[in-house]
């Protein structure tokens, strides 16, 4: 096994955010996690989908429209 593989997960989730907020990203379990809103993208055969269509939208939120109305100040244009 290559030990270099986790400090290159680390080093990826230094370089990559969140393409609607910009906030930073966690990984937990097979998902990236926004910082900002908890946007959960799935990690598909080990390649993140980071696309806002495609992720999970938290709890309360019914559709990625009314969590961009909510988090406006946080979303990029």
């Amino acid at each position: 096994m290559n030990d270099t593989a986790p400090d290159l997960a680390s080093q990826l989730l230094d370089c990559i955010v969140c393409p609607l907020t910009r906030s930073k990203l966690t990984m937990q379990d097979n998902y990236l996690v926004s910082e900002i809103g908890g946007l959960k993208y799935p990690i598909v055969d080990g390649v993140p989908v980071l696309i806002a269509d495609e992720a999970i939208l938290p709890e309360g939120y019914a559709t990625l429209d009314a969590f961009k109305q909510a988090f406006k100040d946080h979303v990029a244009n």
